[in-house]
């Protein structure tokens, strides 16, 4: 059986063999069919990660949602406790290369925000099953914020990142919706 290391090393070179033209093209689907959903239509404040390649572009759903006047709260990892904190930017000086190398917030310019607040949440993953099970980056950071987190969550995903199995244990969590640049997939719980 493969490990869950093994598995996020093929799904990251799988992902790495996306041209930069398929990357651009399929994150503005995602983003296009994203504008288009309730939960996105609803959400006065949603919270993100900022993209790094080859991830979901992020940059124009964070530009978008300026630009429609929500609220924008980012995490920044804890990692003594494996905890996320959130909080509220207004733009990307307010960011900085912490963490693993991820964009995360600077709590001396940006506000810590209550994740209650937060009424859509894009759970970022390296791959997903169609049933709703996710393969995260290897930390637990939102495996431990999830089940805690009571808005609406919604996974943004290119196709390739969908698998027919993944090495699930009993504490990963199972999203609620994927939105991927060819489909949309729902799980009640």
């Amino acid at each position: 059986m493969i490990s869950k290391k093994e598995f996020r090393e093929k799904m990251k070179a799988k992902l790495l063999l996306l041209t930069k033209e398929d990357y651009h093209e399929k994150s503005s689907l995602i983003a296009e069919k994203l504008f288009k959903t309730e939960e996105w239509n609803k959400a006065k404040m949603i919270g993100i990660t900022i993209s790094r390649f080859p991830e979901v572009n992020t940059h124009p759903i964070i530009e978008r949602a300026w630009s429609e006047e929500k609220l924008v709260a980012v995490p920044k990892c804890i990692p003594s406790s494996r905890a996320l904190q959130f909080y509220t930017i207004h733009n990307f000086s307010e960011v900085e290369k912490g963490y693993f190398g991820l964009y995360e917030p600077l709590p001396k310019k940006a506000e810590k925000t209550d994740p209650a607040e937060i009424d859509l949440l894009f759970i970022p993953g390296l791959a997903f099953t169609k049933n709703g099970f996710r393969l995260g980056y290897g930390g637990g950071y939102y495996d431990r914020f999830l089940p805690n987190f009571t808005g609406e969550s919604i996974v943004l995903s290119f196709r390739e990142q969908l698998v027919d199995w993944l090495p699930v244990e009993e504490y990963d969590y199972q999203v609620k919706k994927i939105l991927t640049d060819e489909d949309m997939f729902g799980f009640e719980k």
